[in-house]
């Protein structure tokens, strides 16, 4: 588990998101990262959002090869998928 400030956005970075021992909208944090899947996605749930990027190794299983690019500025902080060609 590793937090980062960026500005005044706090990032909650864990391999498996079933390790979580805290409430992440109640302990501060506005995005959750996670891997352990190596599915990506990007979604909003009760106010923070949780970003898989995926995988930027080899292709793992059917998914695609990916990295997620997070933007923190004057309004929300948003995440886009980007998917890496072979």
């Amino acid at each position: 588990m590793e937090v980062a400030e960026v500005g005044p956005v706090y990032i909650y970075m864990i391999h498996d998101l079933k390790e979580i021992d805290l409430s992440p909208a109640a302990a501060g944090f506005q995005v959750m990262v996670s891997g352990h899947s190596h599915k990506p996605s990007v979604e909003e749930r009760k106010g923070v959002l949780y970003v898989n990027p995926g995988s930027a190794g080899p292709r793992r299983f059917s998914l695609p090869i990916s990295v997620a690019r997070l933007t923190v500025s004057d309004g929300p902080v948003t995440a886009e998928l980007v998917e890496i060609s072979e």
